[in-house]
């Protein structure tokens, strides 16, 4: 169904059922996923959030100053990005990190060119640091790269299966919405990204994909046109 997807990891999913950090057999188990789908010649790029480490917003509220608490943010973002190649590279894929603020030689300098033809060399990319900018957050920088690379699809990887109703984790009654459309989301007032990240997909006609990144190869049902998770689009 999709040639080129943008996978939006956050970094609560990296962390698990641990408290903090990267759980190592999580992040193996999301690995072997992407090796999978990478294996059926689907481009793959990646962005990864860093609240598993720091969060900017969360800091800010705290008494950090935003932009050096967003700034953090980058540099956790980095440090899962990493994490994510290191492991993509053992299970034998070819894995690149490029990062939106010069950090060479943790990874080279990102340009959409320069991750497209990596992608078309067949390397999977890690998109770190964010937009590379204070005050977006990595949902905003997970849209825009998927924008700039010319990504079919923005999958969204989170705890639970799909938007629904209300939070499924609090509200037993929540139902799941299987399609919506970008209008019905707002109009809805779903808490599916934020209203920048929201927006930019909207505009440039760029389907969202909310679903499970912890059921195993769930990307793998996506792309095989299985009914799993919600998808939003014009």
């Amino acid at each position: 169904m999709y040639k080129r997807i943008l996978l939006k990891l956050s970094g609560e999913a990296l962390q698990g059922s641990d408290k903090y950090g990267i759980n190592e057999n999580v992040l193996c188990q999301y690995a072997e996923d992407i090796k999978i789908v990478s294996q059926r010649a689907i481009q793959i790029a990646i962005v990864a959030g860093g609240g598993n480490i720091f969060r900017g917003l969360s800091g800010a509220q705290r008494g950090f100053d935003r932009v050096k608490g967003d700034q953090m943010g980058m540099l956790a973002t980095t440090i899962n990005s990493i994490a994510i190649q290191s492991a993509l590279i053992s299970t034998g894929c070819k894995a690149k990190t490029l990062t939106s603020i010069r950090m060479e030689p943790v990874g080279e300098y990102y340009s959409p060119d320069k991750a497209i033809e990596y992608m078309n060399e067949g390397y999977i990319v890690i998109i770190a640091g964010g937009t590379g900018n204070p005050f977006f957050t990595t949902d905003s920088a997970a849209a825009l790269r998927a924008v700039e690379t010319k990504c079919d699809v923005l999958l969204k990887g989170t705890r639970v299966n799909g938007i629904y109703t209300a939070d499924p984790e609090i509200d037993k009654s929540a139902t799941k919405f299987d399609t919506l459309t970008f209008d019905e989301a707002y109009a809805k007032n779903l808490k599916i990204m934020d209203l920048t990240a929201f927006t930019l997909c909207r505009e440039n006609n760029l389907p969202v994909i909310v679903f499970n990144i912890n059921e195993k190869e769930n990307i793998s049902k996506i792309l095989n046109g299985e009914k799993t998770g919600t998808i939003v689009k014009n």
